[in-house]
C-alpha cells in the first residue's frame, strides 16, 4: 500500500518502518521480532504529523512514554491450507485487474466514508497483491478483501460485505483464496466481534498483537 502511494519503508532486523507518514489505516512501523527497542523504533518514524501508528506484532512493547496509546488489541489468526469454506459462496468473484474494477471495489469497501482514494491503480502492479471482489447478480461489487501472497502464506485484510458483514464476506473470500492458492494457509488478524466471526469460519487465534496510535 505504501509503495502504491510513492512511499518507501525500510526493513531492519527488528522492524519495518517508514520515515514519511503512511496512508490512513496503515502502520508507520511493524515489529518483526519480540523485544524490539521502543526508542529506536519510534526514532525511525514521523511522530510530528498527527496519527502515526505502530503494529506491535507481539504485543510486548510499551510506547506510552513516547506519546502513544493503545488503539486496540487483536489476535493473529491462522487457517490451514487446502480447507474450502464451510459454506458455499453465494456471489461470483474475480480479481480486480483494471483501474475501473479497483475503483468499484474501493467505493464498496469504503461505503461512503470518503476514503476510497486510498486504493490507487498503482496497487494493481504489485504481483503479490490480489484485490478480491464479490459481485451480486447485477454485477455490483458487494463484498471483498485484499489477499497478499508470500511463499509461505496468504495474508487477508480489508474483509467486507455491504450486507451481512464479515459473516457474508468470508465464504466469498475463502472460496477465492482456496481456488487461487490451494496449498497455502491463510493468515491475518482480527479483534472484537470480527475475531469471533473469523473463528466461526475456520480460523484459529495464534497470538496477540497490539496497535498503538500517537497523540
Amino acid at each position: 500500500m505504501s509503495r502504491s502511494h510513492g512511499l518507501a519503508g525500510e526493513f531492519e532486523a527488528e522492524a519495518w518502518a517508514a520515515q514519511v507518514r503512511t496512508p490512513l489505516y496503515y502502520p508507520d512501523a511493524v515489529t518483526l521480532v519480540s523485544g524490539t527497542d521502543p526508542a529506536a523504533l519510534v526514532a525511525r518514524i514521523d511522530t510530528t504529523t498527527p496519527g502515526a501508528s505502530v503494529k506491535d506484532s507481539f504485543a510486548d512493547l510499551d510506547l506510552s512514554e513516547a506519546g502513544f496509546q493503545v488503539l486496540f488489541e487483536a489476535e493473529w489468526i491462522h487457517r490451514p491450507a487446502g480447507v474450502p469454506p464451510a459454506t458455499s459462496p453465494d456471489l461470483a468473484w474475480d480479481v480486480a485487474g483494471d483501474p475501473d474494477t479497483l475503483r468499484a471495489w474501493a467505493l464498496a469497501w469504503d461505503d461512503g466514508d470518503g476514503n476510497a482514494d486510498l486504493f490507487r491503480p498503482e496497487l494493481l502492479a504489485d504481483p503479490a497483491t490480489f484485490v478480491l471482489a464479490g459481485h451480486s447478480a447485477d454485477g455490483r461489487v458487494v463484498a471483498g478483501a485484499v489477499a497478499t501472497r508470500s511463499d509461505q502464506v496468504v495474508g487477508v485484510s480489508n474483509v467486507f460485505a455491504l450486507d451481512g458483514g464479515p459473516d457474508a464476506a468470508w465464504p466469498v473470500v475463502l472460496g477465492a483464496v482456496h481456488r487461487l492458492f490451494p496449498t497455502l494457509p491463510v493468515v491475518g488478524y482480527e479483534h472484537g466481534d470480527d475475531l469471533a466471526v473469523a473463528v466461526r469460519h475456520g480460523f484459529e487465534p495464534v497470538g496477540p498483537l497490539r496497535i498503538w496510535l500517537h497523540g
